[in-house]
């Protein structure tokens, strides 16, 4: 059985994590430990002591000789060279759970060669990477885990580009706890990167380089199903050799994929870049923060997918942009979209009828795709579009819907708000005067001014409808009538 070098290293994971627990520190459990680590693994690695064993006082050594992953790999394909042997310390709690830690470092190059792609020469170090964690052998997975690294850097370079990422430092820290949903886990991590910097050169792109001061996530993923995933992994490790299922594993996969669905219950992840400038030859720009976001929640057959990036205190230094439109560049930038009511489990019933022993054709994966929105309109929603700067402050919100089978068939329904527009009027009709261009700009402003509401608060605001009939309304008058 050959597995290629990602299926492998899945299965060093999973064989981890599928270890057994030891009464004491012995040779004995030694042994069982690297029988259990290495039983998902070709035979040729086993042989070879890819992964060793060894009691060491009160816990046990586990010895992954990393190199000997290649050694059936085409070097013309794939080459790394540096690699040396890790180590990861393992010791059975009294409470049954397994402590885990470790402290290693990389400093490996190589290069690596796909299919119609040029070559890619490459280098990845870690001056150290310190982790400690508790894993429940009940799940699978670890319970908790506290992860370090210092001065992590990678590059890698092509005939026509060449990228490097490099960070000072960064701790990454992992908690659990059992879900309202029973037999599944809450998992939730957060951490830092610091003094982030990435740099990309092209044979015909000037220099660009990235940096921020530090760089934080934070994720949580509820109601994970960690056993029935274990197993999922377990069934592909197994297989991954194979061209084909048999019927009677196709049966099974389906199985283990109905005790799996849903993977989760929710998701929410953000990413924050603090202090980010970005420069080039054309110019530098940046902002305090830059955060991406994203979230699942909801019901399986009405579930909703969020979006959103948000920049605060922008700037901007360019030649490319003349001083008379520096007003204009917005200070800040919100955006929130969403795919709201997408029926997760129907297409998951649907993907449940492929037989999986069979070639997979694009009408069942279509099938499968559609069933997504089946039986409603296809919903993207955006909660809040805003921009601000010295001569507007405007927010839009709303949803567009239709069939997906339908392209020209739609409708909208959207809000604007605008505070101070008279301000941003006066900014366009006195930039007119040496850009004549914008006159037709200053006239569409003022006309939909016309069509204004004064909010409560001082904004002005358009409610905008537009039908499928291809009718259009702003605040209730008819601006466009139906085809």
């Amino acid at each position: 059985m050959k597995l290629n070098a990602i299926t492998v290293a899945g299965a060093i994971v999973l064989g981890l994590l599928s270890t057994g627990q030891a009464a004491e520190i012995n040779q004995q459990g030694a042994s069982e430990i690297e029988r259990n680590l290495t039983k998902l693994l070709p035979k040729e690695l086993s042989r070879d002591g890819f992964v060793t064993v060894n009691p060491a006082g009160t816990r046990y050594e586990i010895i992954y000789d990393l190199a000997k992953l290649l050694k059936n790999i085409n070097p013309a394909d794939f080459a790394v060279g540096g690699l040396v042997p890790w180590s990861i310390f393992a010791t059975p709690q009294d409470d049954g759970l397994w402590k885990v830690e470790g402290n290693n470092s990389v400093n490996a190059s190589g290069h690596f060669s796909a299919v119609g792609q040029p070559r890619t020469d490459f280098t990845y170090t870690v001056d150290s990477l310190i982790f400690s964690g508790l894993f429940d052998p009940a799940i699978s997975y670890l319970r908790s885990g506290d992860f370090s690294s210092k001065a992590v850097r990678f590059s890698s370079k092509t005939d026509a580009e060449e990228v490097s990422v490099a960070t000072d430092s960064s701790n990454y820290k992992l908690t659990s706890a059992e879900s309202a949903s029973a037999g599944r886990t809450n998992f939730a991590g957060s951490g830092t990167f610091s003094a982030f910097v990435e740099t990309v050169t092209g044979r015909n792109v000037p220099p660009v380089e990235i940096r921020a001061d530090t760089v934080d996530f934070a994720a949580a993923v509820n109601g994970v199903p960690a056993r029935e995933i274990r197993d999922l992994a377990i069934f592909i490790l197994d297989h991954a050799d194979e061209k084909k299922l048999r019927r009677a594993d196709s049966e099974a996969l389906k199985s283990l994929l109905r005790k799996a669905f849903p993977l989760m219950t929710s998701l929410n992840e953000t990413i924050s870049l603090n202090n980010l400038t970005v420069s080039n030859v054309a110019g530098n720009g940046g902002a305090k923060t830059l955060d991406y976001t994203v979230a699942m929640s909801g019901p399986t057959n009405a579930t909703r997918f969020d979006f959103g990036m948000a920049a605060q205190q922008i700037s901007f230094d360019s030649s490319l942009v003349p001083a008379a439109y520096s007003s204009f560049v917005p200070s800040s930038v919100q955006v929130q979209m969403a795919l709201p009511d997408i029926d997760l489990a129907a297409f998951g019933d649907e993907l449940l009828k492929v037989d999986f022993s069979k070639p997979t054709s694009d009408r069942e994966s279509e099938k499968a795709f559609e069933k997504l929105v089946e039986g409603h309109d296809f919903v993207v929603a955006f909660p809040k579009i805003a921009a601000v700067s010295s001569v507007y402050d405007a927010d839009i919100s709303g949803e567009i819907r239709g069939d997906p089978k339908m392209k020209k068939e739609y409708s909208m329904k959207a809000t604007i708000l605008a505070r101070d527009f008279d301000e941003t009027i006066a900014a366009v009709q006195e930039l007119a005067k040496t850009s004549p261009d914008l006159n037709q700009v200053s006239f569409g402003l003022m006309m939909a001014k016309g069509f204004a509401k004064a909010d409560p608060d001082g904004r002005q605001r358009w409610d905008i409808d537009i039908a499928r009939s291809g009718a259009v309304t702003i605040n209730g008058q008819v601006v466009k009538g139906a085809e």
